[in-house]
This record gives structure tokens, sequence and C-alpha cells, in this order.
């Protein structure tokens, strides 16, 4: 399947796409969020977790780097990683051990394309801009078996 690009008026758009989204989550799962600062990917996250139903209050992890959720009702945590300070720097991101977490958990990576795709062949980019009118819009972009799954 194609890219498909959702037009998110407003926060509370943002965090029910995310709800949506982490609705179809299982343990495995890869998504990468791209996208400038202030164009919603922590809030986007925010809303996943809510779908995933995991525990725990949901904010940037910039600076320790990945927060774990542990797992609700439907059994599935999440692992919330933040790659902006890692600077493309894929030794540290190797450090984080994510390919272990992704074997029994979601693992969502923002500022993590060009480097947290290796970690599967199988991903999602959530692609998020914020137009002048404040807008966001998300363009997905399916790779491996996410294509069959968008």
């Amino acid at each position: 399947m194609a890219e498909q690009v959702v037009e998110l008026p407003a926060e509370q758009d943002t965090v029910a796409f995310g709800e949506r989204l982490g609705r179809q989550l299982r343990a495995g799962d890869l998504v990468l969020l791209a996208g400038p600062l202030g164009a919603g990917k922590t809030v986007l996250t925010r809303g996943i977790a809510a779908g995933l139903g995991v525990s725990g209050r949901v904010s940037s992890p910039t600076f320790v780097l990945a927060r774990v959720h542990p797992a609700g009702a439907r059994g599935v945590p999440l692992v919330h990683v933040d790659a902006y300070r890692l600077g493309g720097d894929l030794a540290q991101l190797d450090d984080l051990d994510l390919d272990t977490d992704l074997e029994a958990s979601a693992v969502v990576v923002e500022w993590g394309e060009g480097s947290a795709e290796r970690l599967s062949a199988d991903y999602l980019v959530v692609r998020l801009e914020r137009r002048e009118d404040d807008v966001r819009v998300a363009t997905l972009e399916p790779h491996g078996a996410w294509k069959e799954r968008v």
C-alpha cells in the first residue's frame, strides 16, 4: 500500500490518531516518528501509549533517551525512544539494545529515521509536519510487512 496522509487539525486529533495506531500495534512493531521540533511526535506517542493501554506518563525521553512503559491489559509494553541527542551515532543506538526490546515490545523512535530502520525490515515511518495554520499533517510510509497493515 502506498503512503497515506492524515490531517490532524487539533492536538486531540493527533492523540486520537495515535490511539488508533496504538490499538493496532503488537510486540515486535517498530514505528519511527519524523518531523521538526514541535511537529507533534510526543503528542502522537501519548496517543499510541493510550491505544496500547500501557502505564506511565508519556513525555519526551530526550534526556534519558528511552523510557519503557509497562504493558497494560493488552500485554504489549511500549519502548519510547528519542534519538535526537544521538545525532546519528549508531553505536549509542546499539547500546540501547532496542533489537532485544523489539522482540517483546512495540518500539516508537522519535528522530529515528536514518538510523533505527536497521532494527527491522518491517517498520512504519510517520512523518509529521506542522502547517502555517497549525494543522499537523501525518504521512504514513509503510515498509516491509507494514505495507499490508496500513
